[in-house]
């Protein structure tokens, strides 16, 4: 009996993070086509002098043979998929248009399915080989979408830090003017008070 099994091959993702002042591009090799390449970033944090930015990077996916697959632009994080039609190499290129650097995390995997010919006496094998293949592929996408929230975690973070200390700056200011305004408004109260009793000796 001939079986058709089908196996996830779970050795083609590569995770980074890394600094971007304008334009940073990586490279991933697709091998075969008919994949699915998954992508997905997330920027963790802006230099920004209040150390926290709501900048966006553009990222532009060319295929191997320099052709436009996708196109983002001015985004803090996004997901993307798509079946590879051309094997190769496969180029993301990031641009920060800020002024400031930001911190970016980038996720990539290239999902793939080897279907083999195997003979088999248990009928039952090759439904177990989908299965096993099946539970491969979603312990991936599990992992996938982990780092995806870990990095959303750890932009929102840095993001309630600089809002918690922009609020506590803003509070300094707003106890700083308060008391300014007092101490201004005594004085003038003691000016005032001062020349009235001047007019009234007079």
């Amino acid at each position: 009996m001939m079986v058709m099994g089908l196996v996830v091959l779970m050795n083609g993702a590569v995770g980074i993070r890394f600094v971007i002042d304008s334009e940073e591009c990586f490279s991933h090799e697709a091998s075969y086509e008919g994949d699915t390449l998954h992508a997905s970033f997330v920027v963790i944090k802006a230099d920004t002098p209040w150390s926290y930015g709501d900048e966006g990077v553009d990222l532009v996916i060319k295929g191997p043979t320099g052709e436009q697959i996708h196109d983002i632009r001015d985004k803090t994080s996004e997901k993307y998929e798509f079946v590879v039609q051309k094997k190769g190499l496969y180029h993301f290129c990031f641009t920060n248009k800020s002024p400031y650097d930001e911190t970016v995390d980038f996720d990539v995997h290239v999902g793939h399915f080897a279907y083999y010919d195997q003979h088999a006496k248990d009928e039952h094998f090759a439904p177990l080989l989908e299965q096993i293949a099946k539970l491969e592929e979603a312990l991936y996408n599990i992992q996938f979408e982990q780092h995806w929230l870990e990095a959303q975690t750890d932009r929102q973070a840095i993001v309630n830090e600089g809002m918690s200390r922009r609020a506590v700056h803003k509070a300094m200011f707003e106890s700083a003017a308060l008391v300014g305004a007092s101490v201004l408004q005594v004085y003038l109260l003691q000016r005032l008070f001062e020349r009235k009793l001047r007019t009234s000796r007079v």
